[in-house]
């Protein structure tokens, strides 16, 4: 047996002209070509439409789901509101109910915990006099103001 090898592809070169010359064309193969576009044709609209449907209904399950979700946490929260303790609890945090007799103590804590300062300084039990008089001074600021030009918007 003789063994042959098939010509290396970068040797042997392809007419092109010559190739699409020896392709034939015969009724029945251009009446199946004209079938496969036609199916293409009628196809391709039908299955973007099934895609588009498809992606609806994904939505709308996620839709349903976040809806089950949402009516989950509403039960949880009117079992909350069923409990007395829990309605207590809320009247007096929200509300500032109190129990007679009782003395609440409202502390408004607004300052960040930076503007604290370490160390806090000393406070004197002595009683200092000003200098001014308050009243001439409160008087001075109210006239200042008052005659005080504007800035104009427009300049």
């Amino acid at each position: 047996m003789v063994k042959t090898t098939a010509p290396s592809s970068r040797s042997r070169s392809v007419d092109v002209r010559a190739w699409l010359g020896g392709i034939r064309l015969s009724g029945f193969a251009f009446i199946m070509l004209g079938l496969v576009v036609l199916a293409a044709c009628v196809l391709v609209p039908s299955v973007s439409t099934y895609l588009d449907q498809r992606a609806q209904i994904a939505a709308l399950e996620e839709s349903v789901r976040v809806g089950h979700d949402e009516i989950a946490a509403l039960e949880a929260e009117r079992e909350q509101w069923r409990d007395p303790a829990f309605i207590t609890t809320q009247a007096r945090e929200r509300l500032y109910y109190v129990r007679p007799g009782e003395v609440v103590y409202l502390i408004d804590d607004d300052l960040p915990a930076a503007a604290i300062p370490d160390d806090p300084a000393t406070v004197s039990g002595d009683v200092e006099r000003t200098r001014t008089d308050w009243m001439s001074q409160f008087v001075r600021s109210l006239v200042t103001s008052g005659s005080a030009r504007t800035a104009d918007p427009g300049s």
